[in-house]
């Protein structure tokens, strides 16, 4: 039984019942629209692979996923954290993002480094998410002097509670592996070279359930959220579309690139 990669950068194996995808954009592992369909079709691949019950989402290289590069590559923030400089295809991406939660299969995210901005959203496209000590979770979009996407506005208070959702997207601070298990942003937290086993130990456990059920319950479960991330994503594009045109967002995207702190002005 084999799944074809969908894609050069993104990887599918299957052993047994569980299938690992990996995307393979060392070291940052950055996304664009073309990486996101490759996910989501890789998912609705393995939904129709009878005998898989669980998938490990994993990356190679230092970052999980450190944000989105969506047309030129956009400026680096110290921990690798990117956000897109144009509208270009966000629209055609948080579509395919929406597929992702459209799959039906669980899926266990081992999380071994930065998860920034998009990659926290995609972090969070999971059912879990296990975690090594190094691992940094932001939403560092205000500090951009931008707006959240990837449907954060639905899946980050699901996990963490209204109030801890607005201290990260207002903030845009780094939270660390500890307390990311703390506030339920992760499910576990393993050194990192135990991370893959673990992530193996939670996708065998699922898989060890009566498959029909598991899926069943996970439909009723997260019945409507891909409705809500639609609904959510179309409204993040407006606010970016015209936060994209402001000094704001022009200095936060020159901050970042000089490393140094932002001066925004609210204008």
């Amino acid at each position: 039984m084999s799944v074809p990669d969908p894609a050069p950068d993104v990887s599918v194996d299957i052993d047994g019942h569980i299938a690992t995808v990996e995307i393979h954009r060392p070291p940052h592992n950055f996304f664009d629209v073309v990486l996101i369909r490759a996910l989501a079709s890789a998912y609705h691949a393995l939904d129709e692979e009878p005998d898989v019950r669980a998938i490990i989402l994993a990356s190679e290289g230092r970052s999980f996923c450190a944000g989105a590069q969506l047309a030129a590559p956009a400026p680096v923030e110290e921990d690798g954290a990117s956000e897109p400089t144009r509208r270009t295809g966000s629209g055609h991406l948080y579509q395919e993002a929406v597929r992702l939660l459209e799959a039906e299969t669980p899926v266990v995210a081992a999380v071994q480094g930065a998860a920034i901005g998009g990659g926290l959203g995609l972090a969070l496209s999971a059912d879990f998410r296990v975690a090594a000590p190094e691992a940094r979770f932001a939403a560092n979009f205000a500090r951009l002097g931008f707006h959240h996407g990837f449907g954060l506005t639905v899946t980050l208070p699901a996990l963490v509670g209204q109030q801890k959702a607005l201290d990260m997207l207002y903030t845009g601070r780094r939270v660390k592996g500890d307390e990311a298990l703390d506030i339920g942003l992760c499910d576990a937290l393993v050194p990192i070279g135990e991370l893959r086993d673990k992530a193996g130990e939670m996708a065998a456990e699922i898989a060890g359930s009566a498959p029909l059920a598991v899926r069943a319950i996970r439909r009723t479960m997260r019945r409507g959220l891909a409705d809500r991330v639609r609904v959510a994503t179309d409204h993040e594009l407006v606010e970016q579309d015209w936060l994209r045109e402001t000094d704001d967002f022009r200095e936060g995207v020159r901050a970042t690139a000089e490393r140094r702190t932002p001066e925004f002005t609210g204008a």
